[in-house]
């Protein structure tokens, strides 16, 4: 399926210099901000309380939110579990004036008081705390999880195509998720669990368009005997442009919707993802291809072993090169 087809190739590769400089830049300043600013961790890693609490009507979150940041509390998460009258709260660790930690029974407490006032008969179902060592572990869990996504990206890609491609492909994935992060650094974003699975999920997405462009990169240099790296890799990333129109704008149409709509339980999820799929498609056009493209993959690397077929498509053919 296709909403257009563009006849005369695009020469991405001309300006891949000034673009991957400029990613480069980009790259060097996210590094900057997680060394100097560091992410902003939720209660999930850091620690802190978690309440349930019941209502026997629809819960008004908005000014149970605004009940509770009165108290000085402001990282709080509060969301819907199980049905709109049951709210899960999490409240960070605080301290006294003595620099001591206030108890999970003094902070619940606390906050039923704040709420008893301006709702009808709330109750505390369950108040639980969760301490720093927990989230110490989750946040190792979660880099693991993200290093074994990563060995099975290169892994998969190496097989799939050539080592020249899987490296290629893993700076530029990479790449995406230290952006991602730069930007949860500079602007001091709440980073969560549920922001820890839309940075897999974009490695997995990104991975996705490179291994399509990839794999018409292969195919071209099948059909086109005559062509060069830099013409191969232009024409399949043009011959591609209506698929990744289709696809990315299909998902981003999806991710603003819970972007605008979804409430502050999945804003940070989906400016995530958001941000992710953006740069997604960037660096599987301007990074992973031109660093295959640098890296020197050949014709011979992709179809070892295989008979090459004649190319009928011959230089001075005024069509030379666009194919799609």
């Amino acid at each position: 399926m296709e909403f257009f087809r563009i006849k005369k190739d695009i020469p991405f590769m001309r300006h891949a210099l000034a673009l991957n400089a400029i990613s480069l830049i980009t790259f060097l300043a996210a590094v900057f901000f997680l060394w100097q600013n560091g992410l902003h961790l939720s209660i999930e890693f850091t620690g802190g309380t978690v309440m349930e609490v019941s209502y026997p009507q629809t819960a008004p979150l908005d000014s149970i939110r605004s009940k509770v940041e009165k108290l000085g509390y402001a990282d709080t998460q509060i969301q819907n579990f199980g049905s709109s009258r049951d709210v899960m709260i999490r409240l960070p660790l605080q301290k006294d004036a003595e620099g001591k930690i206030i108890s999970s029974a003094d902070q619940s407490a606390s906050v039923m008081q704040a709420l008893e006032p301006t709702t009808s008969g709330p109750k505390l179902q369950r108040v639980e705390f969760v301490g720093p060592q927990v989230g110490r572990e989750l946040a190792i869990d979660g880099l693991m999880a993200l290093l074994f996504v990563i060995i099975g990206i290169v892994v998969y890609l190496s097989f799939r195509f050539e080592w020249k491609f899987a490296v290629a492909g893993i700076i530029a994935n990479l790449h995406d998720i230290v952006i991602i992060l730069g930007f949860f650094a500079f602007f001091q974003w709440e980073f969560s669990l549920s922001v820890l699975a839309a940075v897999l999920a974009v490695l997995g997405y990104s991975v996705n368009e490179s291994v399509v462009i990839f794999d018409r990169i292969r195919e071209n240099f099948r059909k086109f005997r005559k062509m060069d790296t830099r013409e191969i890799i232009d024409n399949a990333i043009t011959s591609t442009i209506s698929r990744t129109v289709i696809t990315h704008g299909s998902t981003e149409m999806m991710v603003l919707a819970m972007l605008i709509f979804g409430g502050p339980t999945l804003f940070y999820f989906a400016l995530a993802l958001t941000i992710g799929i953006l740069f997604g498609i960037y660096s599987s056009v301007f990074v992973a291809a031109a660093l295959a493209m640098w890296l020197g993959v050949t014709r011979e690397d992709l179809v070892k072993g295989e008979r090459k077929p004649e190319d009928t498509t011959r230089s001075d053919d005024p069509n030379f090169g666009a194919q799609v």
